[in-house]
């Protein structure tokens, strides 16, 4: 088809597609008012747009090798930038960053600035490349350009194992986040949620591959960006009469400086923070007294357990108690690190805190350059890692022409900025919004989101009010809310109708599958290419080629839905490191590769262990979750941001090594002429 065609074709498709889908939201809000339940509007909801992903996975289907690699390399640019923006915009883009901005204010900018320069560095460094390249896989690439004078391939193998271990923590995020909004929204077990978003994945990507899921991934967007969109104009209407927060919100800064003043200076707010200065004193004394303070509280919990069971405690008593018991630590050291932990928070709430809208705010000025520093470091970390991530890369082969990966970057950009600048408006919307709702109401009064969030995990509330000093006033130092449900709550802490709840839920899941499916397909390509076909069998047929990537496919999908099952802890502080792995391992390799001719085989090797095994050294040595002690932080940078010392680390080593050993081959050095050459 010619290329103006299909692209006219593609338009009215997804304009059509715009159109029902609103339809359909106007028809749920007409059910709503009409008194259908909640439980099946959620229901409709998340089934409707599952079975949309489904049927154009089914539509895509394909065994043509390009088809199922890299879409045919006709997807035109500004569909191109759709589909990469929604395979960007995880569920952690869609939920966590407005709840970021909204418990750290400034600091969580780092996340935006970070993430939407690593485009910038894509589109100047990168993907133009890679493109004018032209095969299937980042490995496939780094492979080539570096395979030495013997075709050796173990630069492919460690690419391939970048790949597979950035990737791999990456899916099981988004997986986990399918199964906490499914569960959520349509009452299903969290594990059925998780096996009930799956499906949806492999049908998109295991029968269409690339094909199914950019096509997906469009439609996908649409959802995404209506998804967030409504709430937050909802309230930039209610509070400032403009229905574009972009521009509305900046009025908001001051209002909300001035009450966080008002706030701190009250009485009743000091008073809450000295019972939280008094329960720390108590833990500190625990502390203290261990082991003797561990072994009686341990004996108090079960004396009272025999004492309830002995008949004198209800049922409810008696399970209440066991639960405590269970809970308790079950060593002297995990005690000391828990209530460590919980006297860390309580002398937190304890202080009145800076003004979150003033850049490095801190208490004195080596604490504010120790802020500007891991905030520094942190972006330039997330730009690097962006610049490096193999399913995002992976897109632009995707592409007619080098022109049109340059073009599809623009849009990338675009529609993610579409995204990433409304996410502010609604941090400082919603904040704004409690601040003059909640704070200062009573609790007898509290508007019902607050329970409703509160009964979702008991055991760990996402919303806790507790009254601490008993006045019946809530005041801001007793409202603790985690930041996951910021973008989640917003249609009900709005007052928005509860089929915007549902819109919201879908748009999250979308970005989840859309991230999920792209990450999916990588690591599925990247074996089954790189490590079976160049590697183990390079005379398979193409039939067996895209029948080896659909058997991993479906492999690794289940073995992550499994993980993901299992609620792993910290997943997001491990996502957050795999930008810093992605950066340490593949950007030199990248970069150098395309950009010095010198480069050689032994560099890459050399530069990618290197830049890899300082970044996971790093990590293990300053962060608690690998057991070790952020006070050996290097410079004060956060374990998080250890990118930014495996970068310049694995690009020295790969310049020493290049230059130690044999240049490169003719063949080589033609390769890189080629791939620059416009």
């Amino acid at each position: 088809m010619v290329p103006g065609k299909f692209t006219q074709k593609l338009t009215l498709y997804y304009l059509w597609y715009t159109l029902l889908f609103l339809v359909f939201l106007i028809s749920l809000s007409i059910l709503e008012k009409e008194g259908v339940p909640r439980t099946w509007i959620g229901y409709l909801f998340m089934f409707a747009t599952i079975v949309i992903y489904a049927g154009i996975g089914l539509v895509s289907r394909t065994s043509d090798i390009t088809e199922y690699y890299v879409a045919g390399r006709r997807v035109p640019a500004v569909f191109n930038g759709m589909a990469t923006a929604a395979d960007w915009l995880s569920a952690a883009s869609f939920l966590s960053l407005a709840g970021g901005l909204f418990l750290q204010g400034f600091d969580g900018l780092a996340y935006i600035i970070g993430w939407t320069g690593g485009f910038c560095l894509v589109a100047m460094l990168i993907a133009p490349y890679i493109r004018k390249f032209g095969q299937y896989t980042i490995a496939d690439f780094l492979g080539t350009r570096f395979a030495g004078p013997q075709n050796n391939n173990l630069v492919r193998i460690l690419a391939v194992s970048a790949t597979v271990f950035i990737s791999f923590i990456y899916v099981v995020a988004q997986i986990y986040g399918v199964g906490l909004i499914t569960s959520r929204f349509t009452g299903v077990d969290f594990s059925v949620g998780i096996f009930l978003g799956l499906a949806s994945i492999l049908v998109c990507s295991f029968l269409g591959g690339m094909r199914a899921i950019t096509w997906t991934q469009v439609a996908q967007y649409i959802i995404i960006i209506v998804a967030f969109m409504i709430p937050v104009s909802w309230l930039s209407l209610k509070h400032a009469d403009n229905p574009v927060p972009q521009i509305s919100y900046g009025e908001f800064l001051k209002k909300l400086v001035n009450k966080e003043q008002e706030f701190a200076h009250s009485d009743k707010e000091q008073q809450v923070r000295t019972i939280y200065r008094q329960r720390a004193d108590v833990l500190q004394r625990q502390i203290e007294q261990l082991p003797a303070s561990w072994l009686a509280g341990r004996d108090e919990l079960q004396r009272r357990l025999d004492e309830l069971k002995s008949g004198n405690g209800s049922l409810i008593e008696i399970k209440t108690a066991s639960k405590n018991l269970a809970r308790y630590p079950k060593s002297e050291t995990e005690a000391r690190q828990q209530w460590q932990d919980a006297r860390n928070a309580l002398l937190s709430k304890s202080q009145a805190g800076y003004a979150q809208y003033t850049p490095y705010a801190a208490k004195d000025q080596k604490e504010s350059d120790s802020k500007r520093n891991n905030f520094m470091a942190l972006v330039l970390c997330l730009m690097m890692g962006t610049a490096a991530l193999p399913h995002v890369l992976t897109r632009y082969y995707t592409t007619p022409s080098v022109t049109e990966a340059r073009d599809s970057v623009f849009w990338s950009l675009f529609f993610i900025m579409l995204l990433y600048i409304t996410i502010p408006a609604l941090a400082i919307l919603v904040k704004y919004d409690i601040y003059t709702s909640l704070v200062g109401s009573e609790f007898s009064k509290l508007p019902s989101w607050v329970t409703y969030w509160a009964n979702i995990d008991k055991l760990n509330p996402l919303v806790s009010i507790i009254d601490v000093n008993r006045d019946g006033i809530v005041q801001l130092a007793e409202i603790v809310m985690d930041g996951d449900i910021i973008v989640l709550a917003t249609p009900e802490i709005a007052g928005l109708p509860y089929v915007v709840s549902a819109l919201v839920a879908a748009g999250g899941l979308a970005a989840a599958l859309s991230t999920a499916d792209g990450l999916l397909l990588t690591i599925s390509n990247s074996l089954s290419h790189d490590i079976y076909y160049k590697i183990v069998d390079p005379s398979a047929s193409t039939q067996k080629r895209v029948t080896m990537s659909k058997l991993i496919l479906l492999v690794v999908a289940l073995i992550a839905a499994y993980v993901a099952s299992l609620k792993p802890a910290d997943i997001l502080s491990l996502v957050g490191a795999a930008f810093s792995v992605a950066a340490s391992t593949l950007f030199p390799a990248l970069v150098l590769g395309i950009f010095w001719k010198r480069a050689n085989y032994q560099g890459a090797v050399a530069g990618m262990i290197a830049g890899f095994s300082l970044c996971i050294f790093y990590m293990m040595y300053t962060h608690p979750l690998f057991g070790g002690n952020p006070a050996l932080q290097w410079g004060n940078i956060a374990s998080i941001s250890a990118g930014i010392f495996g970068v310049p680390f694995g690009i020295l080593m790969m310049i020493i090594v290049s230059l130690l050993t044999p240049a490169p081959d003719r063949q080589t050095t033609d390769l890189v002429d080629h791939i620059r050459r416009p």
